[in-house]
């Protein structure tokens, strides 16, 4: 499994795991961007399912001393 931080159009900050490598995340980036005028974390883990099923955003919450 391996995990990326990955930021949208709207410059919201979201965590996700994908039992993809990085060159085939890249790979399908560029292709949703293709497609798509806006680019939104959701929609883009929408489409990224379709290729891997295990992939799910991760909510991520600080924790302080």
């Amino acid at each position: 499994m391996f995990y990326y931080r990955i930021f949208d159009d709207k410059e919201e900050l979201n965590f996700f795991k994908s039992s993809l490598e990085y060159h085939k995340i890249a790979e399908l980036m560029k292709e949703f961007e293709a497609s798509h005028s806006e680019y939104y974390n959701g929609d883009f883990i929408a489409f990224l399912k379709v290729h891997d099923t295990e992939a799910e955003i991760i909510d991520v919450t600080n924790i302080y001393y």
